[in-house]
């Protein structure tokens, strides 16, 4: 029984290190994002962390990438500037992988 027990422990253990590793990788992502998007869009360092602040509030809505590419576009349309989504999409995806490599990194 006390296998058992310690099996479902070790299970709820990994289950939150799991959901932690992809908030922060997610977190990261969006980080840098903001940074790529601030860079297309002339913000200083400052407006930039601040607006990689908001996507990953943004990224809380929903599950998914989709809350943060419909805010980026949103965002990119109140200012006329013009954002490629296949590009965003790409980008997301490049920077999300970098950040879970980092912290893979980090781990070991």
């Amino acid at each position: 029984m006390d296998s058992m027990n310690d099996r479902k422990k070790a299970f709820e253990k990994k289950f939150a290190h799991d959901a932690e590793m992809v908030f922060k990788a997610e977190a990261r992502r969006n980080r840098a994002l903001a940074e790529w998007i601030g860079e297309k869009w002339g913000l200083t360092a400052a407006e930039a962390e601040a607006y990689g602040v908001t996507l990953i509030g943004a990224d809380m809505k929903e599950a998914g990438d989709d809350d943060v590419i419909q805010k980026v576009l949103a965002d990119a349309a109140e200012r006329d500037a013009t954002i490629d989504e296949a590009e965003l999409r790409a980008k997301s995806e490049e920077l999300l992988t970098a950040a879970k490599a980092g912290l893979m990194e980090e781990e070991s």
